[in-house]
């Protein structure tokens, strides 16, 4: 029997026309989940995803946003709201890497995009979100997962530092908004890929990066965009219901 709309899970997934993004919401639409997903400039990909989500029987929204435009990045959780009564739940997932170089060749143009997507974004979405989900507030409670990187910990050298640096400040994001919100019903963890198969490498102009890493990573291969999706799972079901300003590396070994 299906379960009521009124008593499903809602998951807004940003960034999931493809990759990482992708893979989640299709899990995460198996696990019963209605969703919101953004999407960039892939309107074909990111369709293609709804269907395949509908067809697990979740209601989808598809909302095409630049989140670098703050502006628009804060109508997300207000249309998701809006569209289906509530949200219960967000993956902050959209990032870009810049360019795979050297820190000096990396221009502060390049290095301002980049945190407007994978930091300010994050913080304009997960302010919403929390303020609508806060028991303090109103709210029923909720869960947020940030899909951060190994990078984070590794600082990237020779690789892409502003991304790494960008990716540790959504730690530090998961580790003060678990502690402040905690008390009010609102848990937020981290997922942290290492290199996984995914169209990223290509945008950062190593299409081969996956492979070239490989037998530097102790399981000898990338990751796959499935492997991650089950860790974020894992964080929205009752089982992770005690888990709270965690970080699940699923990397490989590194």
């Amino acid at each position: 029997m299906e379960a009521d709309a009124s008593s499903r899970p809602v998951t807004i997934i940003t960034g999931a026309s493809r990759g990482i993004g992708a893979a989640i919401a299709e899990r995460l639409a198996a696990d019963g989940h209605d969703l919101l997903l953004t999407f960039r400039d892939r309107v074909a990909d990111a369709e293609a995803v709804a269907r395949r989500c509908e067809a697990s029987g979740a209601r989808v929204l598809v909302l095409q946003v630049d989140l670098a435009d703050l502006d628009a990045a804060a109508t997300i959780v207000p249309t998701a709201i809006a569209e289906f009564g509530t949200v219960t739940g967000l993956v902050n997932n959209a990032g870009i890497t810049g360019r795979i170089g050297g820190f000096l060749d990396a221009s502060i143009e390049e290095s301002e995009l980049l945190f407007r997507v994978n930091v300010l974004a994050p913080i304009v979405l997960t302010r919403a979100a929390i303020a609508h989900m806060a028991t303090d507030r109103g709210g029923a409670g909720g869960s947020i997962v940030n899909i951060s990187s190994g990078a984070a910990t590794t600082g990237s050298p020779n690789t892409y530092i502003p991304y790494s640096m960008s990716k540790a400040a959504l730690n530090a994001l998961t580790t003060g908004t678990s502690k402040e919100f905690g008390p009010v019903g609102v848990r937020v963890n981290t997922v942290s890929p290492g290199t996984t198969r995914t169209e990223i490498h290509a945008a950062a102009g190593r299409p081969n990066a996956p492979d070239e890493r490989a037998p530097r990573i102790p399981m000898r291969r990338p990751g796959e965009p499935h492997e991650i999706a089950g860790a974020v799972a894992y964080l929205f079901s009752a089982d992770a219901a005690y888990t709270s300003g965690a970080d699940i590396r699923v990397a490989g070994g590194n």
